[in-house]
């Protein structure tokens, strides 16, 4: 869509929505569909509910493309086995008539078939003459004796011979002489077709019964009997005979083979164009299925969904459609108030598709509410990059994303396998995951977990030649402090896990709280935008107080403690702060009044929870009291008001209906949620240090474990092979599984810890009718 045409994407709220009616006379209406479909804006609503697809007015119309997709899918089985390629566009202009096309399509349908029929019954011909002349060719090396016994003689499947030859002469009781003779080369089978080994066999036996028996068996083996003449002269004139019957054959089906070659060639170039017709009328007719007649059934009655800004372009497309099928009457394009929730639409592009996908897999945002999609394409691959620090491996997965994306156009128009689409379809999701994973690998300061001194000197020495394997007691500072990221010096000392835990887990934590109360201030946006005052004061604001009563408290201790250096438990302020609020705090203290500060925060946090609980229920019952019940449609004016009240009071309100209980407990099992899940979720973004960790370890014992052992052997051959092992414990382990474990963990942290603070996600996706979805789904 054009900018000119369209107001600027706005991702944080879906598309303004309207239900609009139209009546479109019935001589226009197919092209008007199509032209709509062309567009690609407008989800129509079924006002067929009630009838079978049978009972529908175009119902023999369908059945009609169906019957002629048929022909297509047997001609494309056809091209495909005769190895031609699928023209993708035609330089010959197919025709558009839908009519003109279903005669065409039976005409080539029927040709195909009789040259198929004819084809065959010509192979098997010349088959079963080929098979025939080897017989003979087989059968003059023998003496021919004169006996006066009855003989047959032909072909059988050699994997068969064994078991024939066991079963005649289980048969016959042994009256029979029976000779094989094995054939060089495969033959083609009359029947099947298929080449098979087979052997010449000739067969002496006496009586009557005997041959009946013998004719049974040889039925049962699928043995082709051939005749035969002992006499030579006869053998070699019989040969002749064949071998140029064989000949002529061979010409007359070269010569049918030419012409369907032909045939399928000039299908093939217009078959895309033939697909494409069949497939949009048929999805045409299926549209026009949900549409209504009018009572002189002179014109059809259709409702649909619309983003507001497309009202133009529609009203453009239905004059068009008027002038191009020359109706006398225009279609009548008007837009009808409802209380319905409209599906939910945002515009996206190919960057931040893939975003939206993810958080659509939880739950279609409601209409108009905040989507998580705007932050989540920042601190998903975030989040993924803290678990993934390593700037060596978010190098290998930066360039596997930048070839994805060099390969844009060429990968987009084929089918890939599901693994290859899924990646290709995430491929800037992939790239910013790897991009913020150099930045937090340059930050642990790893690259295949070996640091390196790229933003300046360690600013740690030893103290002595003894302190290497000490713990930093025996490092000595002699510089100004490493400028970026973790100093160097701590890879690989004794004190490297303390260290490296201790700063992990409380990022976690910072992260994590800053991450959920983003959350709580989205709730915030949604409560302000409905215009939900009782959100606002009984749900944000308890919210906001209760968190940061307790754990932005302990976020803000970590950072105190950091920016002094003090050696205060925060373990021991935390839990004590609720189990001896009035105890002194020692050594613990880290600020001029502390202990009454947490005592505020305590009750704070106290009073925060039936904030939560009560007032919201019994102000709900209040408003639902006063609050005007309208009818299915309302006055203009009030529309989109009503559609966001609606919105925004969806989940309480059924109609008429309003039970104050089901709210109450509704309301406590929130506040439980969010009171118990406020620790468990804060505990839950520890799986950013955990995952961080497990990376950092595996990477640093495939580095000395495999490269570093294989290095100290000091030969070459074991040195190929650590680097071969380590290069696929890297690729196989850390940028396969891991990326994979981390992409996971940080997926869960959005849908879970963040997003069930402020996103209901219980809309509808808004399913435009448009021939591009059509084609995507039929491929």
């Amino acid at each position: 869509m054009g900018g000119g045409c369209c107001p600027p994407m706005d991702l944080f709220r879906s598309e303004p929505m309207q239900i609009v009616q139209l009546i479109v006379p019935i001589e226009s209406v197919h092209l008007t569909v199509s032209y709509l479909g062309d567009l690609g804006l407008l989800q129509f609503k079924d006002l067929n509910a009630d009838k079978s697809p049978f009972q529908r007015t175009y119902a023999a119309q369908i059945k009609k493309c169906g019957e002629m997709a048929r022909k297509l899918r047997f001609f494309k089985e056809q091209i495909l086995k005769a190895d031609l390629p699928l023209s993708v566009k035609s330089t010959e202009l197919a025709t558009k008539d839908i009519d003109d096309l279903e005669i065409k399509l039976g005409e080539l349908e029927a040709e195909l078939i009789e040259m198929n029929a004819n084809g065959e019954k010509l192979e098997r011909t010349y088959n079963e003459l080929v098979e025939y002349k080897l017989v003979l060719q087989k059968e003059i090396t023998a003496d021919s004796k004169q006996v006066k016994l009855g003989y047959f003689t032909g072909l059988v499947p050699r994997e068969k011979s064994m078991a024939f030859e066991r079963i005649l002469f289980r048969a016959t009781r042994g009256n029979l002489f029976l000779k094989q003779a094995v054939l060089e080369d495969p033959v083609v089978d009359p029947v099947s077709g298929e080449k098979i080994e087979k052997n010449v066999f000739v067969v002496f036996y006496s009586g009557e019964r005997a041959k009946v028996k013998i004719l049974k068996i040889c039925e049962a083996f699928g043995a082709n009997r051939y005749p035969f003449h002992e006499e030579s002269f006869k053998q070699e004139q019989l040969i002749t005979e064949v071998t140029g019957r064989i000949s002529e054959l061979r010409t007359t089906i070269d010569a049918g083979l030419s012409h369907k070659q032909n045939l399928l060639r000039s299908i093939a170039d217009k078959y895309e164009q033939w697909n494409s017709l069949v497939r949009k009328d048929k999805s045409v007719y299926h549209t026009l299925n949900m549409l209504s007649i009018d009572v002189t059934k002179k014109c059809l009655v259709g409702e649909a969904w619309s983003p507001v800004f497309a009202a133009k372009q529609i009203q453009e497309a239905l004059l068009r459609a008027a002038f191009d099928s020359n109706s006398q009457v225009e279609a009548i394009f008007q837009v009808l108030n409802t209380k319905e929730l409209p599906p939910t639409y945002f515009r996206t592009n190919k960057f931040n598709s893939a975003i939206q996908e993810i958080v659509d897999a939880y739950g279609v945002a409601k209409y108009q509410e905040a989507n998580p999609a705007v932050l989540t394409i920042v601190t998903f691959p975030f989040l993924f990059a803290v678990m993934f620090g390593d700037w060596g491996h978010g190098i290998c997965i930066l360039i596997s994303a930048l070839i994805l994306i060099s390969l844009e156009k060429k990968l987009s128009g084929q089918k890939l396998g599901d693994i290859t689409e899924m990646a290709f379809g995430g491929r800037y999701v992939i790239m910013m995951m790897a991009i913020f994973s150099i930045y937090t690998g340059l930050i642990y300061n790893e690259f295949f977990s070996v640091p390196f001194e790229l933003f300046g000197q360690s600013a740690y020495a030893c103290r002595d030649f003894s302190c290497k394997d000490a713990t930093t007691v025996g490092l000595i500072k002699v510089g100004p402090t490493y400028p970026f990221g973790v100093d160097p010096v701590w890879h690989g000392s004794r004190s490297e896990l303390p260290f490296l835990n201790s700063l992990k887990m409380k990022m976690s934590i910072l992260l994590g709280v800053s991450q959920m109360n983003m959350g709580i201030i989205m709730s915030f946006f949604n409560a302000l935008f409905f215009k939900n005052n009782i959100n606002i004061w009984f749900q944000f604001i308890p919210q906001m107080i209760f968190l940061n009563s307790l754990f932005g408290y302990l976020s803000f201790l970590i950072v105190l403690k950091w920016c002094t250096g003090s050696k205060a438990d925060l373990y021991h302020i935390m839990i004590y702060m609720f189990l001896s609020p009035t105890d002194e705090l020692g050594e613990n203290e880290l600020f001029a009044g502390q202990k009454n500060v947490q005592i505020a925060l305590v009750l704070m946090a106290l009073v925060a929870v039936p904030w939560m609980l009560l007032p919201k229920p019994f102000l709900l019952k209040k408003q639902h009291e006063e609050r005007h019940q309208g009818q299915t449609y309302i006055p203009l004016e009030s529309s989109e008001d009503a559609l966001q009240v609606e919105a925004s009071h969806g989940s309480h309100s059924h109609g008429d209906e309003f039970e104050f209980s089901e709210v109450f407990v509704h309301q406590l099992i929130h506040t439980i949620e969010f009171v118990l899940g406020s620790v468990s979720n804060t505990a839950s973004y520890l799986r950013l240090w955990a995952l961080s960790l497990a990376h950092s370890e595996l990477s640093s014992v495939f580095y000395e474990k495999v490269l570093m052992l294989a290095w100290g052997y000091k030969n070459p051959l074991i040195f190929a092979v650590g680097i071969i092992v380590f290069i696929f414990a890297t690729v196989g382990v850390l940028l396969v599984m891991e990326t994979l474990s981390a992409f996971l963990h940080a997926l869960r942290l959005h849908w879970v810890e963040y997003q069930n603070k402020f996103y209901e996600g219980d809309g509808y996706k808004f399913h435009p009718y448009s021939f591009a979805v059509t084609e995507e789904e039929d491929e």
